[in-house]
This record gives C-alpha cells, structure tokens and sequence, in this order.
C-alpha cells in the first residue's frame, strides 16, 4: 500500500486557500498515493469535493483525514499538530519568526517541514511556494493602489486635454517587487524601482522601469539572494536620499523583508508626509512590522493626506490561482522525497530536504530554529 496523503481544510483567519488543488491531484496518485481530503476543504478557493473525489480522492472529516494520513498537506500548518506520532506535516509555519511551533511539533513526535525554507537554488525552483505567492502579492498591490489613488495611472487624451501617467516607486525588487513593477507597467504608470542590490538595476530596467541609484557605500546582496541588514549610517543615508525621490511620486510600495526578522524601516514618517495630498503607500512587508513606520497591519490609514495600506495574506486573496501555484509547489516538494516505490525517503543528504526540516524523532533539526529556542536540538 502507497503513502496516504492528507490535506485539510485551511483554519487561519482569512486563509482561503487550499494546499492541493484537483489539477495537481495526477502527480500525487501517479506516485502511489492514497489522498484523504478534508469535506469543503477547496471550497473557498472554488474547488469543490466532487472535483476531487472525480480524480481518485476520497471526501471526509478533518478527524478522519489526521488518522489516515501519513503525510499532511497545509498552506499553514495549524498551530498544534494533530496528535499523531510520526506523522509528516508540510506547509508554511515560519519557524524563524515563531520557533515555539517547531517546539511543540518536535514534543509531539511528528516531522516539519517549512515551505518558507525551500532554498533558492535551481533544482529547488519548482518547489519555490515563496516566490509563487510572492508573484500574486506583487500584483495585487498595484490593484490595491491604483484603487486607492484619487488619479489615473495611465496617461489619457480625453476632450478635457491629456491626463498625465502616475509616478509609481516600487521598493524591493524581489519577486515582489518585479512583478509589482511589471503590473504598474502594464496599468501605464511611469515606474521606478529601488533595491540595496545593485545587481538587480539590469532585471529592474528590463522591465520598462527607471532604475533609482542612491549611494549606500557598498553592496545590499545578502545570503541566499536576499537582501542584507543594512547598519545605521547606511540607513540614515539611504532615508535622506529616498525622501527626495518620494516627493515626486504617487504611489510606493514597499516590498523589503529579510527572513526570520523584523522588516526594515524604509519609509519614516517624515519621509510619508513630504509625498503629495492623495499619496498611496502600499506596504507589503505589514505582517512583518512593515517597511513604513506608519504601517498597521491589516488596516488602512490616512496621515497627513497620505493613505498607508498595510495588506497581510494577499494570495489568500486571489485563493483559485495562488491554490493552484502553491498546490503545484508543495507536490513537487513531496516528490522529490518519494522513491520509485512509492515510500516516502527523507534523504539529509539531499540538500531541499536537509534545509526545510524542521522536526524529526522528536528532535529540532533545523540550527538557525535551535539557536532561536536557545535549548539546543532537543525540544
């Protein structure tokens, strides 16, 4: 008998996602796999049961799916494991900001995984959830600001005379941030894009944007292809000279994160309030702090005729194609672990694998989350 896999319905405030979608549902029965899904765990995102009870999965209670399966499937992984020792859980749990999850999964005897964890290398792209979702954050952005924005952003010749095009600075040049420039682009806004790695400028004028050279002394590339902490004489440097180009612009959005801390301040208040009345600050990194000192997560604020737009979970917002993204990752990961027999093989030696695990025999495995709990490798 193959591996059974479960996937349940999605429990966070707001998470209208699904971990598997049924277009993904072939490679996992093509493996071997025996799918348990939990009833109307799709629904939100617009999949219904008989759509994955038509590809070979069987329909029942989130009870039901935690006792069969070996493996459990999540877009977050809920915040207390199921009770079942052994048991393989894959999904976003953020180990990095939140270690005491990973306490308690390695307390219960079960193996994490952290799809935050998938390294940026190129075998490892098709897993990449963070950039999958990262994908559908940066566009829906641009929505969220051109709906805010009292002004067009494309230029128009109207009867009334011609309408000039809106200043868009997008700060981060990510995955974020790339396909955030891409949108405003394609709504017809004039854009600039800002990122501490000078190694970005190429992809950033490839898309059609102006390139923002402000002098930080040395280079922003951190570990991993992320952006690094700057210190405070970079910061103040790069606030003073950020300031003068935001005065120009319409709209920014901010899209600097460095994984497992705070998000770094990059817009002060001072430097909100010397943009014009009817500004839109759209920060992406809210649920991390925000990049904007003005930023509430989850909220909209004015200060001073500047509207700040604090956003937390957009691909939840756009469920359908971010399931399915996500669904596409989150297989391609499992696979990557199951033999051609169909056993599940978690092989350390194989680097995906080694970087992503969290937990396992009662153990935290991963060193970054052990110098977090400060307690060693053993929960």
């Amino acid at each position: 008998m193959g591996l059974s896999v479960g996937v349940l319905k999605e429990t966070h405030p707001g998470e209208r996602r699904v971990a598997i979608t049924p277009k993904v549902m072939d490679l996992l029965t093509k493996s071997g796999c025996e799918v348990w899904i939990e009833s109307n765990a799709g629904l939100a995102s617009g999949f219904l049961d008989a759509d994955y009870a038509a590809k070979g999965a069987k329909i029942t209670t989130a009870q039901d799916v935690c006792a069969k399966s070996d493996i459990l499937l999540t877009v977050r992984v809920p915040a207390n494991p199921s009770g079942k020792t052994n048991q393989v859980v894959i999904g976003f749990c953020d180990p990095l900001s939140d270690p005491e999850i990973a306490a308690r999964y390695a307390q219960a005897g079960v193996t994490l995984f952290s799809m935050e964890l998938v390294p940026r290398t190129t075998r490892a792209q098709s897993m990449d959830a963070l950039s999958s979702m990262a994908s559908v954050a940066g566009y829906k952005a641009v929505l969220i600001a051109a709906a805010a924005l009292p002004r067009l952003f494309p230029m128009m010749t109207t009867a009334a005379g011609t309408v000039p095009p809106a200043k868009v600075l997008v700060i981060g040049a990510g995955v974020a941030g790339l396909q955030a420039i891409a949108t405003a682009r394609r709504l017809g806004a004039v854009v600039s894009g800002y990122d501490v790695r000078a190694a970005v400028k190429e992809q950033i004028e490839s898309l059609g944007a102006k390139f923002v050279n402000i002098n930080i002394g040395s280079t922003g590339e951190g570990q991993g292809g992320y952006a690094r902490a700057l210190t405070d004489d970079e910061i103040r440097s790069q606030r003073e000279q950020m300031s003068a180009v935001m005065k120009e612009q319409d709209v920014v959005i901010t899209t600097a994160a460095v994984p497992g801390r705070k998000a770094p301040i990059l817009v002060t208040k001072e430097m909100a309030r010397v943009m014009s009345a009817g500004s839109v600050i759209v920060d992406l990194a809210a649920e991390r702090g925000g990049n904007c000192e003005l930023t509430k997560a989850g909220e909209t604020i004015v200060d001073q005729d500047v509207t700040i737009i604090g956003p937390v979970n957009l691909p939840a917002t756009v469920p359908s194609h971010s399931s399915q993204m996500y669904g596409r990752n989150i297989v391609t990961f499992l696979k990557n672990m199951i033999t051609k027999e169909g056993a599940l093989n978690i092989d350390v030696n194989d680097d995906i694998t080694r970087d992503t695990l969290v937990t396992r025999d009662g153990q935290i495995t991963n060193a970054r989350v052990q110098e977090l709990l400060g307690a060693g490798a053993k929960a």
